[in-house]
């Protein structure tokens, strides 16, 4: 039995290494890229026409901002169709005719569009919109994010390369201060959009379009078999199909695209269980038809491990978990260099720690404010990452076994400074079941894994069980926490 925990424990730190160290090749090829500036391509003589699709459920408090933004990007209006792709069931419908109707009176081109079946969620409300889009290309942007009206006169020019099929642009975050909440999640959304879709882009790498603040080439889609309902990352699904079929993909880091992070802890959950389980869906679907293809063997890998991404949490809950009976099996299997064998895993958080440094520095405003800012925050972001990682977890296994599950949206609630509140708006997502339960003994275990160092006076898992027990006790608090505050 000693024996097999630390195997399982060692593959599982393997595991996470080989992510890490992944993580920062992308990391240094994202810096060599910095060093290479790109030249602009010029504007069109002609513009083509754009359809701008915006897929709405729901979401009441923010819809005015997301049209306000979209009626004043800066394009000819006699090329430009708004499309309104609304499966609400609520007033929104009702406020979204009404600013649909105040435009048209403008002279925009605004097309309403509502389902009452929402077969497919949101890839299924972006399918019915193809079918009479009159857009040679498709912008799209959820309910979330504010567009500058700038964006189609820095991402159209790009299409004057034919084999480009899709311009993503990059996410900023309007109300990244607003809590710890917010801040950890800005933090790992910046590394995704600047190590890994600059560092994939600049070598040659697939990519993804991020389901919004993007735009495609019409022809791209259809060729690519159009969007699919068969996964919860319709995005990633239809980015890999389009990219097998020869299709390029540009990724732009200097634009960027203002959106609002979740406020709240279940709509934060729930949007990470549909980005996990949908990743490994994906996965599922995609690796076959990877392996299959005529793509260069780099492409290969790098496309296996970026669609595998979010199987990481299987090895960070798995490592976690073993690390308290570890304990145990040192005392009584291995001297005290025990540990000295072991800190080749210290690689990955050192890896870890320099991938999240340069996102970060390259993100942050103030250079001077980077470290100490990075200090402070990378720290609880391991901790509430790990206290994630059950949550998670449960997702992947899930995707990877092919269970169907409803795509469930993360509302937003127009919250964009700290005086701002949610708890009175509607929209609330997430329930209190045994999940939520089990992140509570979790936390009680990693308090026991602490008690366990001391008694043996072993502190070799100290500082993970300390970041465990303090990331699940965290996450549990604010689940029963929101709730309560919602139902007093």
């Amino acid at each position: 039995m000693q024996y097999l925990i630390f195997i399982l424990y060692v593959f599982a730190m393997t595991g996470i290494l080989a992510y890490c160290l992944l993580q920062l090749s992308l990391a240094m090829k994202y810096m060599k890229s910095k060093r290479q500036p790109e030249k602009q391509p010029e504007r069109p003589r002609e513009y083509p026409m754009v359809t701008v699709q915006l897929p709405i459920f729901n979401e009441l408090y923010v819809v005015d901002r997301l049209l306000d933004a979209v009626a004043s990007l800066d394009y000819p209006a006699e090329k430009l169709e708004i499309q309104i792709l609304d499966d609400s069931t609520d007033e929104t419908q009702d406020r979204l005719k009404q600013i649909a109707a105040g435009l048209r009176s403008k002279g925009l081109d605004v097309v309403y569009l509502h389902r009452s079946d929402r077969s497919g969620f949101k890839a299924g409300a972006l399918q019915e919109g193809m079918k009479v889009a009159k857009g040679e290309f498709i912008a799209i942007f959820d309910a979330d994010f504010i567009p500058h009206s700038d964006f189609l006169q820095k991402t159209i020019p790009w299409f004057a390369d034919e084999k480009i099929g899709v311009v993503q642009t990059r996410w900023l975050h309007i109300n990244k201060d607003f809590s710890l909440l917010t801040k950890i999640q800005a933090l790992a959304i910046d590394v995704h959009f600047t190590i890994e879709q600059r560092g994939r882009n600049s070598s040659g790498y697939f990519i993804n379009f991020n389901g919004t603040a993007g735009i495609w080439r019409k022809t791209c889609i259809e060729e690519a078999g159009g969007w699919s309902a068969e996964t919860l990352t319709e995005d990633l699904d239809l980015s890999y199909r389009a990219q097998l079929k020869g299709w390029k993909f540009k990724y732009l880091e200097e634009v960027g695209t203002p959106a609002e992070l979740p406020a709240e802890i279940h709509g934060y959950k729930s949007q990470q269980y549909r980005w996990n389980k949908g990743g490994a869906e994906t996965a599922r679907k995609i690796i076959p038809r990877l392996i299959r293809s005529n793509s260069k063997k780099s492409q290969k890998l790098h496309g296996i491990v970026h669609l595998l991404n979010s199987s990481v949490y299987l090895f960070i809950l798995g490592a976690a978990v073993l690390s308290v009976p570890m304990l145990w099996v040192a005392q009584s299997l291995f001297s005290r260099n025990f540990y000295l064998y072991l800190s080749i895993f210290l690689v990955a958080t050192i890896a870890t720690s320099i991938v999240f440094f340069i996102a970060l520095y390259s993100t942050i405003d103030d250079k001077k404010k980077a470290l100490p800012y990075y200090l402070g925050l990378f720290p609880l972001f391991l901790s509430v990452n790990l206290g994630l990682s059950w949550h998670n977890a449960r997702a992947v296994v899930n995707g990877l076994r092919g269970k169907r599950t409803p795509f469930i949206r993360t509302p937003k609630f127009n919250i964009i400074s700290k005086s701002d509140d949610w708890k009175k708006k509607k929209y609330s997502v997430g329930k209190l079941d045994l999940n939520t339960a089990m992140e509570g003994l979790f936390a009680l275990y990693f308090l026991a894994g602490i008690a366990l160092g001391i008694y043996y006076g072993d502190y070799g898992m100290m500082l993970i069980h300390l970041m465990a027990a303090y990331g699940f006790a965290t996450i549990f608090y604010h689940s029963v926490l929101q709730k309560w505050l919602l139902r007093s």
